[in-house]
């Protein structure tokens, strides 16, 4: 299991400008940690605008807090970000972020090949290659929360105390699922995902970790992220309300439900994860 808080990281000099002097971007995983996917948390605070164009990558991003509008440069059309919202882009995918007053904005950008995390954007919006795109192929796509439920992708767990939220699977072909999960307060569960690692982020509330190899207790705020895997069966206790994003690797199908381990069934080849290879 691995745990990193957001105090650590920044301490660690793993929060980094990424140009246009208006953005900074806090890497929590990285191509190091041995997976088919970074995550980082974007940060911008200035209006403006900043064209990407992440010809190497695929990328997807969870707008967490802020507004702004998303511009296809290919086509013109626009699209009010908004908190809940997701959008993936691509090689074909030159886009725009604008801006148009001063706000705290805050997404979740996960990219696969990961990045190896010190990356700054070039001239022309992209980041170097830092390994072999996924399968996916075709243009930007943007999610919102209701597009996810009219897909029946929403998904009600434990009595309806747990609501997990779809918006990629397997067959999005970006090489990871990601979800948007909430549970309640005091809901407590055993979970060992034997065919899979899970890269969690709790966005706002309070969660207790419990790694039942070793028995260390982790409690983790906003900021907080865990990763776990086949030899990583753990105690979950919602100590709050909590906000947290759920990505997988293999992808989900979207459909399985844990068995009496806490696990999925294999969807996938399995990477090597952290410290392997």
């Amino acid at each position: 299991m691995l745990v990193r808080t957001m105090a650590q990281i920044e301490a660690e000099g793993r929060v980094i400008s990424i140009g246009y002097g208006k953005a900074t971007a806090v890497r929590l995983l990285t191509k190091a940690d041995g997976l088919n996917f970074s995550i980082s948390e974007a940060r911008g605070s200035k209006a403006g605008a900043s064209t990407l164009w992440y010809k190497n990558h695929w990328e997807a991003n969870y707008v967490r807090s802020g507004s702004a509008i998303l511009e296809d440069c290919n086509s013109g059309q626009r699209w009010p970000l908004e908190p809940g919202m997701l959008y993936c882009v691509g090689p074909l995918d030159k886009h725009r972020i604008i801006r148009e007053v001063d706000t705290d904005m805050r997404m979740i950008s996960v990219f696969n090949p990961p990045i190896i995390g010190q990356e700054t954007h070039g001239e022309d919006g992209a980041y170097p290659p830092s390994g072999d795109l996924p399968p996916r192929q075709g243009r930007m796509t943007v999610t919102t929360l209701e597009d996810v439920r009219k897909a029946g992708m929403e998904v009600s767990i434990n009595g309806g105390r747990v609501i997990a939220q779809r918006y990629l699977t397997a067959a999005d072909q970006m090489g990871f699922s990601f979800s948007s999960v909430k549970v309640k307060e005091g809901v407590e569960t055993d979970l060992w995902y034997k065919n899979h690692w899970e890269g969690n982020l709790v966005l706002d509330g309070s969660l207790e970790v419990t790694d039942k190899t070793t028995g260390d207790v982790h409690i983790l705020g906003p900021g907080g992220l865990y990763l776990v895997g086949p030899d990583d069966p753990h105690h979950l206790k919602a100590l709050t309300d909590v906000h947290a994003i759920s990505v997988f690797d293999p992808p989900l199908t979207g459909n399985e439900d844990h068995d009496a381990d806490g696990a999925y069934p294999p969807t996938g080849p399995l990477p090597p994860g952290p410290g392997v290879g």
